[in-house]
């Protein structure tokens, strides 16, 4: 937790990916077009009616035949930046979600109840002779733009909520290792939105205060208390919380994350804002995660590291068309270096997640550190070039 924040803000705007995304009620997919798909989503499948399509305009006819109300996303090869999406399809409707993507790897997901990760697949677009630069009016772009970002954060959110909500029950039920499995994994959606997250001043000291930086008789909360109690070794003459404590505890975490998902909800933001959040990201990651002090009793820093990366690279890449135009030396820059980073954090995954932070060597933490701090410069560049 630092006090780097990027401010919420309502009714305005932000640029990103040349994406144009609207939908329509019930309107079938034309078959005798390859970009024409269909898409039916149930209570646990999603079926896309092929799994690639050419570069241009796409069509994705999604059809609800659970029951409970669904959306649709088209999402980048990471899973994580939102190229298009449609949501609150209704049992028995049909709508329309229409973009214009490059050749490229994607993911289709489909979101019975809205909640989750959703049903996944992998989807490929392939070179076609279609002119896929988006043409139209700049306030459209940036409207959609803004639209993108902010239902990225929004989606973070409701995934912190639906894994905070499992975390505090096991935890409550004294699961403690489940509890502890989870945790890291509930904490990346945090850590990926953390800049808005830290936005709102009263909820972050409850949610992410760690004991180190607590104030004078400040009352300490949130994760990193609950992050103690799991993993006691590292504190001596620790004494455990009681049931009644525990319980205490994480309804109050839950109930602040449920006031963080309300609050993001109308969220919109500016360009400046979302690159000066993709440099705050990475300056977290500076300050807590490659030094290893964010998880202390843990040791989980890594999972943290690359969910701040993971957050810094999509407020990047949301801005990157604008830099490109504008500096195209610079985003060239980022980019490489982003992808350098990812190398070297690659290289302590685990499973599916990573080995903790007692494991590193000095020499591999100065290799992150070096990184980061290669990546940190021109990221200090990053908002000056996209106004």
């Amino acid at each position: 937790m630092r006090r780097t924040t990027l401010p919420a803000v309502v009714g305005l705007v932000a640029l990103t990916v040349g994406v144009l995304a609207g939908c329509t009620e019930n309107r079938p997919a034309d078959a005798g077009d390859e970009r024409s798909l269909e898409v039916t989503s149930t209570a646990d499948g999603c079926e896309v009616s092929a799994t690639e399509a050419p570069a241009g305009n796409l069509t994705f006819s999604v059809r609800n035949d659970g029951s409970d109300v669904t959306e649709f996303y088209l999402l980048a090869s990471d899973g994580l930046r939102i190229v298009g999406e449609i949501e609150n399809i209704g049992p028995g409707l049909t709508r329309d979600l229409v973009v214009t993507a490059p050749e490229g790897d994607y993911v289709t997901a489909c979101k019975p109840g809205m909640k989750g990760e959703g049903i996944r697949a992998d989807f490929a677009v392939t070179a076609s002779d279609e002119d896929v630069e988006v043409s139209g009016d700049d306030q459209a772009l940036v409207d959609q733009a803004n639209k993108n970002y902010a239902a990225y954060v929004q989606d973070q959110s409701a995934q912190l909520l639906d894994q905070t909500t499992e975390f505090v029950a096991l935890y409550k039920a004294g699961k403690d290792e489940e509890a502890r499995a989870l945790y890291p994994v509930a904490r990346q959606h945090w850590e990926r939105i953390e800049t808005v997250a830290e936005s709102f001043g009263d909820l972050d000291p409850k949610m992410d205060a760690r004991e180190a930086d607590l104030e004078p008789d400040q009352k300490w909360t949130g994760w990193h208390l609950i992050e103690k109690d799991l993993w006691p070794a590292r504190a001596e003459g620790y004494t455990a919380l009681t049931p009644a404590q525990r319980a205490t505890y994480a309804d109050d975490l839950l109930a602040n994350t449920q006031t963080l998902d309300d609050r993001v909800q109308d969220l919109t933001y500016t360009v400046d804002q979302i690159a000066n959040g993709s440099r705050g990201l990475l300056d977290e990651v500076a300050t807590g995660k490659v030094t290893g002090e964010e998880e202390y009793w843990s040791r989980t820093d890594l999972w943290d590291f690359q969910a701040n990366v993971d957050g810094a690279r999509v407020a990047f890449e949301g801005v990157q068309p604008i830099v490109e135009k504008n500096d195209p030396e610079l985003a060239k820059q980022i980019a490489e270096r982003f992808a350098a980073l990812q190398t070297l954090l690659d290289e302590h995954q685990q499973g599916d997640g990573f080995v903790t932070y007692d494991q590193l060597t000095t020499e591999q933490v100065k290799a992150l550190s070096d990184a980061v701090n290669a990546l940190s410069e021109p990221l200090s560049r990053l908002a000056a070039a996209t106004v």
